[in-house]
């Protein structure tokens, strides 16, 4: 059996030569999902029958000598919030519980075309909402390296399903942290690409103008290769940007000469866990040693990105959620007296208290009399804040931080409080506000063996350097290395 300890880049080389086949590795993800899933919880759903279906025919076209794709053979998950066709989507919501979309999302059609294998569709907070996979409506995915502890959110089983080893590459959406928190609790890599740099056709939307979708991989070149595919221009995406793909993962070997990485004075404050930060710093004294110049820069209006962020993201919820009314699909209400009566009673049973709270919040904000106040007001700082990146990458390449404020912390543990779960995010909101592209790698573990994980930031269309810069750090250190105890 093909070892799944091996990267992703690794393994399509071990296909490529014939070492192994994808119907053996795909069989062993199975294996190892049906082994492992009942403790992590990671997978919503598989489908066993398709993938080994869909990777004996890789194998035969593999052998008969005809072009395969960039993945093939590859087994893949997909975070459960795009559109598959013939398998349900549900958003880790009741309200779609037994929603079979008619399509596939454009991400789900380039990962085919590559001839990746789709094995199964992974956990998330409800409709994307949330920094812990506790918000789910269905199971709570527990972190691959103590299972009293989270995952983060909302992408957990795509991050818990790569670090555990059951895939060697998983993709997530991103709308304030999302793929790099749970990258970073995980102790795998996570990139969240440029706003518009991958479709978002076919993900259902959370917050339209901040979600973008990216990969998971166990080290930075399987994450380069991932992105490389599932880039580029889709015309039913309005959003989708016109622009040529470089490909990550032919240049993500070469090391960038006089690199400036950038430290926000913002980023070390008050609240920053003491082993989360000697982590970074000792990222910085790596990046020294490999010829880096470390500038310190400053970010003012960082300081609003939260206030900025939930007004955002909740308004555009409130609207984007409106669709989920039980009348053309999802859950509908089995006793009702009206119409109005249907929508509300629909909406009550199929939506759970997250979900709730933050459509509240959105339709609050953008209502009669406050819309200026807060959703008009929100839209300006965030110009604001987008500013003060576009002035620090006049400073410096890269900018370098936390992904989060404490390692993992323990199931539970916020999700009674909403304000202290959404601070959780502190670090990573302002990329999703600015639209630039960010990348979590591990560069750490506390002292009670949980993940640390390391922020970097590029400029908009930056992800050739982001992942560069970053697999200099992964070349000089074993981080990545490290796996959950067995």
């Amino acid at each position: 059996m093909p070892a799944l300890t091996s990267s992703a880049v690794d393994l399509i080389a071990q296909l490529n030569c014939g070492e192994t086949s994808s119907f053996a590795l795909t069989e062993t993800c199975l294996q190892t999902i049906s082994a492992q899933d009942a403790n992590i919880r990671a997978f919503l759903s598989t489908n066993a029958e398709a993938s080994l279906a869909q990777a004996k025919a890789i194998d035969e076209k593999r052998k008969a000598g005809q072009p395969v794709g960039k993945l093939a053979g590859l087994p893949i998950a997909i975070k459960d919030n795009m559109c598959t066709r013939g398998m349900k989507t549900t958003c880790a919501s009741r309200i779609l519980e037994n929603f079979v979309p008619p399509y596939d999302a454009g991400v789900v059609e380039k990962l085919k075309a590559a001839d990746a294998v789709l094995v199964g569709k992974t956990n998330l907070d409800e409709f994307a909402m949330g920094s812990s996979t506790e918000n789910s409506a269905f199971q709570v995915t527990r972190n691959p390296w103590n299972v009293e502890h989270t995952v983060g959110g909302s992408s957990g089983g795509s991050a818990a399903a790569v670090a555990a080893r059951m895939v060697p590459g998983s993709l997530g959406s991103d709308t304030g942290g999302s793929i790099r928190q749970p990258a970073g609790f995980c102790g795998v890599v996570g990139m969240k690409p440029t706003y518009g740099r991958v479709s978002r056709y076919g993900l259902i939307a959370y917050a339209s103008s901040l979600d973008q979708i990216g990969p998971f991989a166990t080290d930075v070149a399987s994450a380069a290769l991932l992105l490389e595919v599932i880039s580029g221009h889709d015309g039913r995406d309005s959003t989708s940007v016109d622009r040529p793909v470089p490909e990550y993962s032919q240049t993500v070997e070469q090391p960038l000469t006089g690199l400036r990485v950038g430290i926000a004075r913002e980023h070390f404050v008050e609240g920053l866990d003491r082993e989360v930060e000697a982590a970074i710093k000792q990222s910085f004294d790596v990046y020294r040693s490999l010829g880096a110049e470390i500038v310190e820069l400053s970010l003012p209006h960082s300081k609003y990105a939260i206030a900025t962020y939930y007004l955002i993201a909740a308004s555009e919820a409130s609207s984007n959620l409106a669709r989920f009314d039980g009348v053309h699909y999802g859950h509908r209400a089995a006793k009702f007296d009206n119409l109005i009566d249907m929508y509300s009673a629909s909406r009550g049973e199929g939506f759970g208290p997250e979900v709730k709270r933050r459509i509240m919040l959105g339709t609050y904000a953008l209502s009669a009399g406050y819309y200026d106040a807060y959703y008009l007001k929100a839209l300006k700082v965030r110009r604001l804040i987008r500013r003060d990146f576009d002035a620090a990458f006049e400073r410096c390449d890269v900018l370098a931080s936390p992904i989060a404020s404490t390692p993992a912390f323990r199931l539970g543990e916020l999700v009674n409080d909403p304000l202290a779960m959404y601070l959780s995010d502190i670090y990573t909101i302002s990329a999703n506000l600015a639209g630039i592209p960010g990348l979590s790698l591990p560069c750490g573990l506390s002292s009670t063996g949980l993940p640390i994980g390391l922020q970097l930031l590029a400029a908009p269309f930056e992800e050739e350097t982001l992942l560069r810069a970053a697999r200099m750090f992964e070349r000089a250190t074993e981080w990545h290395t490290k796996t959950p105890p067995a």
